[in-house]
């Protein structure tokens, strides 16, 4: 097998690259044609039924607001109950025939089964799924004392999304619905303090790709990388704390309008803002590049002594 595999070191990249010269102005041709035709033709969300998470505050808050101006009806999940009221009354103003609360715990396999029963028992069907819940961590791995902490990170922004999705599915599919996936820049960027929430939704945008392949057409799935946000994360000092506090905040309203036309559109992926897709082309080719600037700018220095470090408390999304 050995020699096999030798064969296809010197074959397929020859193979590969012959192949692309001549199939990908074709392959780009139709991408651009098909995004003209979908910008044209997107999606009238008018009386479909979108369960979001993470709905009382950021980006899940002024999604349900996005689609409350489209007609949509709503099924808004997060903890804080009061904060889920004010943004469910607040959706109702801009135009959502009916909007309902869930409160729970995302983490929770059986919180997110009864969001769903709740979607289902309230409107009959199912027809968006937007996972947006999740919460981010600010520490140097090796400076935590007990690396159990983290858990509550994987079980939120990974399992938490898994958990709807796995609920959500056959729903969906009667539907022909789609599942909306609030991942991040920071999954495409090594970004020093996170690197539990990088894994977490390097982990989300790998289950999502996949689960892309094994659903098909049926369902369509929008991975969403957005970068800096005005939210309850990037306020405080949890921006000095992380060392980006010189990066641009890009306003809530303004990603999340981004954010529901992707959606209506059927987008494969969205970086928002666009200038972000750089940063992921940057690591894809020249990763070293990418180190070393995180290194120099993010941790102050080109080492990792701990002089320079400092931690955060967990904080939201």
């Amino acid at each position: 097998m050995d020699s096999v595999h030798k064969l296809l070191n010197i074959v397929l990249p020859l193979i590969s690259l012959f192949l692309l010269f001549f199939f990908l102005p074709v392959i780009l041709l139709f991408k651009i044609s098909n995004s003209i035709s979908r910008s044209i033709f997107s999606e009238n969300v008018s009386s479909k039924i979108v369960l979001i998470t993470g709905a009382s505050s950021g980006i899940g808050e002024h999604l349900a607001y996005e689609y409350a101006k489209g007609g949509a009806c709503l099924v808004l999940v997060a903890r804080r109950e009061k904060q889920l009221q004010e943004v469910a009354c607040k959706a109702r103003r801009l135009g959502s025939p009916d909007v309902i609360v869930e409160t729970g715990d995302v983490s929770k396999v059986e919180d997110c089964k009864r969001f769903v029963d709740a979607a289902l028992n309230h409107f009959g069907k199912l027809n968006h799924v937007v996972n947006n819940a999740g919460i981010a961590p600010l520490c140097l791995f090796e400076d935590t004392d007990n690396v159990e902490d983290f858990a509550p990170i994987m079980n939120t922004n990974f399992w938490g999304s898994v958990y709807c999705t796995h609920f959500a599915i056959p729903h969906l599919r009667k539907s022909r619905g789609k599942i909306i996936v609030i991942a991040s820049i920071a999954q495409w960027s090594p970004i020093p303090r996170l690197s539990i929430y990088c894994g977490s939704k390097g982990a989300l945008v790998s289950f999502y790709e996949t689960l892309r392949v094994e659903v098909g057409s049926d369902i369509g799935i929008t991975i969403v990388g957005p970068g800096v946000v005005d939210s309850e994360i990037t306020r405080g000092d949890f921006m000095s704390k992380a060392g980006v506090d010189g990066f641009p905040v890009e306003s809530t309203e303004g990603c999340t309008k981004a954010i529901f036309k992707s959606i209506c559109r059927g987008d494969r992926y969205l970086f928002e803002p666009a200038w972000e897709r750089t940063i992921y082309f940057w690591n894809l080719l020249c990763p070293e590049v990418i180190e070393s600037f995180h290194r120099w700018f993010l941790l102050g220095r080109p080492n990792n002594s701990k002089s320079n470090r400092n931690s955060g408390a967990l904080k939201s999304d």
